[in-house]
């Protein structure tokens, strides 16, 4: 009696299957496709879309939402190179996903077949792991080794190249190991040390003016609720960044954002949660140099880079803030009088910047201020709309103003500053969450990159409010060029056409609107929503003013 065989691109999907993956996002090639069949065989849905940036992109994209990790599969060659920018993305950002790409066969190894390229040397720099699958036996082991390697210490992406004979070929089933869901990983959450965590107990009792930033690993741990309790049984400020913004909703008491200068500059404690001290932080120069500094992060090797600290704590963010706040509770003589008193300082510094803006955001000028288009954006967001930015300086603005209302409802490139995210975040969230409402703010420089898989949108039937601040210009740039060499030759390199891209939408089978008046973006907003269609709003916007934040770059200065 024959034993039953099982190809190797059955494998890869059996071996998504037990790590809970449930879409690849992909382009087609000749030496990837029997992992398509084995997707259908296993229920895992196949999305393809136009550029391999964007299949990558959207498979970090999934892992942010979902909290699992993301799948894109790409063909060897040119399909494997497109998606380096998605990979090098992920790595910056601590996203986990797989790249899968294809090559040439083994039998045809050195001899110059299609599209061979040494790919695993080109993704070990920017990937925690990246291995060539040496035969179809191995195929399902090594994709769920892949996997754990993106768990290993602070999240990020993996690559493995599959042969095309080694994906093709055809085994017994019973030589090929396939690992059973959730029986091969270990628990990824670490509490830390115990005795940092009493010390971290201590300097938040003898603290007078604490505060604490919330950064994305909170929510890639999945420790919302333990920052909540930590900053509201304690009574400390916070500040959030990256995906932490949503951990607290706007209006909270604890919840701040204006102030954050001036908080690093007067507080006594600072803890730094998932955030390395990166161009971000200014190095981790913002922070006062007579300040108290406790950073926690997932990553030994990014605690303590860049600045001295006074104590640092490794692990799950969710395990720490717990414990501490556990463990400091009933510590405190008289906090909550001397905290009170520190949260109204730094609510007055963050009254005074809102309302020295606010005329900015209510603005009737034609062309847009960029501030009324972002405030705008800000008032209409519900709690179940997940908010992605993509792009420079109209983004800049939007990190001042829009203020997701839910955790996990913000997406940003991350610390790569890939332009070119939006459209395959979105695919990936509406994908993922299709009761959730997704809101993309694009600059037109950034959607012009990817913009075409607008049509996957379309295809899939993935609804989604895109939103483009449209200068005719990729103005962060423009405005450094002026600054270092003068408005004569402020154009070079950095002017685009002036594209009604409202009407693109509608080529493309979506709804579009051209907004040029200030009072028209809340109804074009509305009716995007009421379309129930991928839809850009292209709304056209001032490209003679700039955010602080670019204006700020110290590339520039």
């Amino acid at each position: 009696m024959m034993s039953e065989t099982i190809s190797g691109g059955h494998l890869v999907a059996k071996a998504l299957k037990a790590e809970g993956v449930d879409v690849i996002y992909t382009l087609c090639g000749g030496h990837i496709i029997d992992i398509y069949d084995g997707c259908v065989d296993e229920g895992i849905e196949v999305i393809d879309v136009r550029h391999e940036q964007v299949a990558a992109h959207a498979a970090d994209g999934y892992a942010r939402i979902t909290g699992k990790p993301g799948c894109a599969v790409v063909t060897a060659g040119p399909g494997t190179t497109d998606a380096v920018t998605g990979v090098a993305n992920a790595f910056r950002a601590e996203s986990p996903m797989l790249l899968i790409g294809g090559q040439g066969a083994l039998s045809q190894h050195k001899m110059g077949s299609l599209q061979d390229l040494p790919h695993v040397d080109m993704m070990t720099p920017i990937t925690k792991f990246a291995a060539t699958v040496p035969s179809t036996e191995r195929v399902a082991d090594i994709v769920s080794m892949a996997f754990r390697e993106c768990y290993h210490g602070a999240p990020g992406p993996s690559f493995l190249e599959i042969p095309r004979d080694v994906l093709d070929a055809k085994v017994p089933i019973e030589k090929a190991r396939i690992p059973t869901a959730g029986q091969y990983r270990a628990s990824t959450r670490q509490a830390g040390d115990p005795e940092a965590v009493e010390r971290l107990a201590d300097m938040l009792a003898h603290a007078e003016k604490p505060c604490i930033l919330l950064g994305s690993q909170v929510w890639t741990c999945r420790a919302t609720d333990a920052a909540i309790d930590f900053v509201r049984s304690l009574n400390v400020p916070a500040y959030m960044n990256g995906s932490g913004r949503g951990t607290l909703p706007p209006g909270d008491p604890h919840h701040f954002q204006l102030s954050r200068r001036y908080a690093f500059t007067e507080a006594d404690l600072i803890i730094i949660v998932g955030t390395p001290f990166d161009f971000r932080m200014g190095y981790g120069k913002r922070l006062s140099p007579t300040a108290k500094v406790v950073q926690i992060d997932l990553d030994y090797r990014t605690v303590g880079k860049n600045r001295d600290i006074d104590l640092g704590i490794v692990g799950d963010a969710g395990l720490i803030l717990s414990a501490a706040a556990q463990a400091a509770t009933g510590r405190i003589e008289n906090g909550a009088a001397r905290r009170k008193e520190w949260l109204e300082e730094l609510r007055n510094v963050e009254t005074q910047a809102y309302e020295k803006r606010l005329p900015r955001q209510l603005s009737g000028a034609q062309p847009i201020d960029p501030y009324r288009l972002v405030h705008e954006i800000n008032e209409f967001l519900t709690e179940d709309t997940i908010y992605i930015g993509d792009g420079g300086d109209i983004v800049t603005f939007s990190g001042q103003v829009v203020q997701p209302k839910s955790p996990g409802h913000w997406m940003d490139p991350g610390p790569l500053g890939t332009l070119g995210v939006g459209m395959a975040f979105a695919m990936a969230a509406k994908q993922a969450r299709r009761d959730k409402e997704v809101l993309c703010l694009f600059g037109d420089g950034a959607f012009s990159l990817t913009g075409w898989d607008f049509e996957t949108m379309v295809r899939f039937d993935l609804p989604f409010i895109g939103v483009i601040g449209n200068n005719s210009s990729m103005n962060q740039i423009r405005y450094g060029q002026a600054a270092k060499y003068g408005e004569d030759r402020a154009r070079v390199g950095n002017t685009l056409g002036d594209i009604r891209y409202g009407e693109f939408a509608k080529l493309l089978g979506g709804y579009g609107e051209e907004v040029r008046d200030p009072a028209e973006i809340r109804p074009a907003l509305e009716r995007a929503r009421q379309s129930g269609k991928p839809s850009l709003i292209n709304v056209w916007v001032d490209p003679e003013v700039y955010a602080p934040g670019t204006m700020n770059q110290t590339m520039y200065k």
